[in-house]
C-alpha cells in the first residue's frame, strides 16, 4: 500500500497562501519553530509594576555584552523583549515606537499598550496572507502600564496576541512556564520576579548560565518610567541564588 507523501513533498510549504489539506499553513508553523530556537525572554506582572528579563545568548568572549540588545524601550512606560530572529524584531520594535509618537503629536495623549500590540500584530498578520511575503520570525512580549495598572502581552508570529500575568518564550519556554505555574504569584514585587526569573533563567541555561548574558528591565506603576536594571542587582540576586542552594545541600 502506497504511503501518503508528507506535506512538504506535496509543496504544500512553498508559499505563505497555500493551505495543507488539513488546514495548516506550513510556513507560520516554521516561523514558530524559529521563535522556539531564540533566547528565552520572560515577563512578568508584579505588584509594584512589570518586568522583563531576557537572556542575550552571549557565547563569544570577544563579543561585547552591552552591545547585544535584546530589551527595548517602546515609550516612557512600555518595553518590549522578544525571542527568535531579532532583525524582524527591530522591525517591529521601530514601527511600535513610532505609532507611539505619532499617537504623542496627534493626540497629545500616551497611547495604550494594547493598541501598540494590535498595529504590531496587523502587520504580522498581513505577511501570513500575501504572495512574496514570509512570516516574521519572532514573539514578542510587550509590557506596559496603562492607568497605572501594568499589562503585559506575547503576540505569536501568525498575528495574534494574548494578554498574560506571566509568560516566557524562546527555547526555555517549556522550563520557565513550569516554574512560573509553580511559584509565581501576583503579589511578588519586582525585585522577587527578577529573583524568580534568574532561577528559571539558572535552570534553562545550567552551566552557561553567566550574569553577562542576562538584560533585565521594568516599569514601575508608581513612576511609570521605562528603566534597565542595574548589573549590580542582578548579580547580588543570582549569588543570593547560589547562597540559597548552598544551604539547601
Amino acid at each position: 500500500m502506497q504511503q501518503p507523501m508528507p506535506h512538504q513533498l506535496m509543496g504544500y510549504d512553498r508559499a505563505i497562501t497555500m493551505f495543507s489539506p488539513d488546514g495548516r499553513l506550513l510556513q507560520v508553523e516554521y516561523a514558530k519553530k524559529t521563535v522556539r530556537q531564540g533566547s528565552t525572554a520572560i515577563g512578568m506582572v508584579c505588584s509594584d509594576g512589570i518586568l522583563l528579563v531576557a537572556d542575550k545568548r552571549v557565547v563569544d568572549s570577544l563579543v561585547v555584552p552591552e552591545s547585544v540588545e535584546k530589551i527595548w524601550q517602546i515609550d516612557e512606560y512600555i518595553g518590549a523583549t522578544a525571542s527568535g530572529i531579532l532583525s524582524d524584531a527591530r522591525v517591529l520594535i521601530d514601527r511600535a515606537q513610532l505609532r507611539a509618537q505619532q499617537n504623542r503629536v496627534t493626540y497629545d495623549s500616551e497611547i495604550d499598550t494594547s493598541t501598540v500590540v494590535k498595529d504590531m500584530c496587523d502587520l504580522m498578520q498581513i505577511c501570513t496572507q500575501s504572495g512574496g511575503l514570509r512570516p516574521f520570525g519572532v514573539s514578542v512580549l510587550v509590557a506596559g502600564i496603562d492607568n497605572h495598572t501594568p499589562r503585559l502581552f506575547e503576540t505569536d508570529p501568525i498575528g495574534i496576541y494574548f494578554q498574560y500575568k506571566a509568560t516566557a518564550i524562546g527555547e526555555g519556554e517549556v522550563e520557565v512556564e513550569e516554574i512560573l505555574h509553580s511559584e509565581y504569584k501576583p503579589d511578588l514585587s519586582i525585585e522577587e520576579g527578577l529573583k524568580l526569573s534568574l532561577k528559571a533563567l539558572k535552570k534553562v541555561l545550567g552551566e552557561n548560565f553567566n550574569v553577562e548574558r542576562i538584560d533585565a528591565a521594568y516599569i514601575s506603576t508608581a513612576e511609570k518610567k521605562f528603566k534597565k536594571m542595574a548589573k549590580q542587582k542582578i548579580e547580588k540576586l543570582a549569588s543570593e541564588l547560589k547562597d540559597e542552594k548552598k544551604v539547601k545541600k
